[in-house]
Formats: C-alpha cells, sequence, structure tokens
C-alpha cells in the first residue's frame, strides 16, 4: 500500500529547496523559471524521496554550477552553439531532476516490500539518473576545454568543439567521474544509514556504470536525431532556434521535436534503468 505522507519533510522540503534555489538565483546559476524547477523537484526529492535523496540534487546542483563558472571566458564562444547558457531555466531543471522526482513520488506511492532503508531499488535507480545527468554535465563543461578536437562518437570523424555527439578524452574521463562522484554521496548515504559496505559498494558501481551509460546514450542522441540547426547570417551550427546574433535558424538535422533538455532526460532515465537493473542483480 501507499505509504502515508509526512507534511512536515514535504514542507522542509520546499523551504529547503526554495532556499537552494533563491541562492542559485543570486549566485546567476539559475533563471527566475529555474528557481520554479528547482522548487518543485527540490521539493519532491527532499520531502518524499528523504535527505539520502535529496544529498544527491544538492551535489549535483553545487558541482555542476561550479563547473559552468569554471573558465568561463574561454566557453563563451561556444554559447552560440548550445540551446541555453549556464543560467538553468525550468525547462533545464525538470529535464535534471525530474525524474529523480518522480521517482521519488514512485518509491511513495509504491513502496519496496520489505520496507528498505532509502527505498530500496527506487534510491538506486535515482542514484543512477543523477549520475547520468552530472556525467553529461561535468562531460560538456570540461570537455569543451580539451586541448585535443573533438571527435563525433559515431564515426570518429573530427568535429567542431561544442558539436553535439562530440566527444575527447578529457570530456569522457570527467563524464565518469561526475558519475561517480554521485554515486559517491549515494554509498555515503547507504553507509549512515548502516546499511553496509557491500551494498555501498554495489550502489557505488551501480551509478557509475549508469550514469556513464546515460552519458554515452546522450552522445549517441545529439550525433544522429537530436534537433540541430543552421544560422544562415553566421553561418554555424547551433541547438537554438534563434541565434544569439537574433537570426532565425533553420532546421539541419534529427527530430525537431527532440530538444536538448528532452535529451537530458531521456539519457537520465537510461542512467535509472541501467542503475536498476545492476543493483537488481547484485542486491
Amino acid at each position: 500500500m501507499p505509504n502515508s505522507i509526512n507534511i512536515y519533510e514535504l514542507l522542509g522540503g520546499m523551504a529547503l529547496s526554495l532556499a537552494i534555489g533563491a541562492l542559485g538565483h543570486r549566485r546567476g546559476a539559475l533563471s527566475p523559471s529555474g528557481v520554479v524547477g528547482a522548487l518543485i523537484t527540490g521539493t519532491l526529492i527532499f520531502g518524499l524521496g528523504g535527505w539520502e535523496w535529496g544529498t544527491l540534487l544538492v551535489a549535483f546542483f553545487v558541482s555542476s554550477s561550479a563547473l559552468s563558472f569554471y573558465r568561463a571566458r574561454e566557453k563563451e564562444a561556444l554559447a552560440e552553439k548550445f540551446a541555453k547558457g549556464h543560467r538553468r531555466d525550468l525547462g533545464q531543471a525538470l529535464a535534471n531532476g525530474g525524474l529523480a522526482a518522480l521517482l521519488a513520488v514512485l518509491s511513495q506511492l509504491f513502496p519496496s516490500n520489505p520496507p528498505l532503508p532509502g527505498k530500496g531499488l527506487w534510491f538506486v535507480a535515482c542514484t543512477g539518473a543523477m549520475a547520468a545527468v552530472n556525467a553529461d554535465t561535468w562531460a560538456t563543461e570540461l570537455g569543451v576545454l580539451s586541448p585535443r578536437p573533438p571527435r563525433l562518437i559515431t564515426t570518429g570523424r573530427p568535429v567542431e568543439v561544442g558539436t553535439s555527439g562530440g566527444v575527447t578524452w578529457l570530456g569522457s574521463t570527467a563524464s565518469l567521474a561526475g558519475a561517480f562522484v554521485i554515486g559517491l554521496f549515494g554509498a555515503l548515504g547507504l553507509l549512515i544509514l548502516r546499511q553496509g559496505w557491500t551494498n555501498a559498494a554495489v550502489l557505488l558501481l551501480a551509478a557509475t556504470v549508469g550514469g556513464a551509460a546515460g552519458s554515452v546514450f546522450d552522445s549517441l542522441l545529439g550525433a544522429n536525431v537530436q534537433a540541430i540547426y543552421w544560422c544562415e547570417a553566421c553561418g554555424k551550427e547551433t541547438e537554438r532556434q534563434v541565434h544569439r546574433c537574433g537570426t532565425k535558424t533553420r532546421p539541419l538535422r534529427g527530430w525537431r521535436w527532440l530538444g536538448n533538455d528532452l535529451v537530458n532526460f531521456l539519457a537520465s532515465a537510461v542512467g535509472a534503468l541501467v542503475a536498476a537493473g545492476i543493483g537488481w542483480g547484485l542486491l
């Protein structure tokens, strides 16, 4: 049967999410709509999942925001290629944390039987989802700084820096590290809940593999079917329907309905499924 919702935990999650969102807006990491997105996802994740779930969201937000500002001036020239800037809006907040919030809701509607700390496989899936979006963000923020040009993940052909589906060794290493960090926070949560080193190690493995798989899936979608546009005025590819120069772009390739936010959400779903599969098999 569904668990009863603790209204105090939900309100506490809302208050904490509002505080984090306000701080993120003040630091320039969130737009006003991004604060709304952070409030929605944070309230559900903290309020329904618990502190161990919320820790994953905080780890993602803090680390990804810090990397967004790291060597920002060097990345400015690439901003025209990406659909959005470093200030996350509502769409990005839901794309990155929406699945984890949904999993928190499902953990209440369909609790583990018998009950498990962290809500069992739901928590493993959440860790995998957050590991995937963190892996992708780290890969993007650090991969564009690679001294070597990226190569398209499907063909190995050299492409311009910032091209969707382009990968580098630096970006791939950063992706693995990003997934590992989220897995580490999840594992620490299990240790605090006294679930033992074996369960913590399995979660760390599941999150790292799941996160890396989600990031690779993101790159595959970017190389094959993500919507990419062309600016006639600048003669450049972009993920934007209206280029930074103000020119309306034309579709170049990919499915027009598959934007970057949806790609990120689907990548988080892959991360969750892979992590849950590993957790189910080993736990």
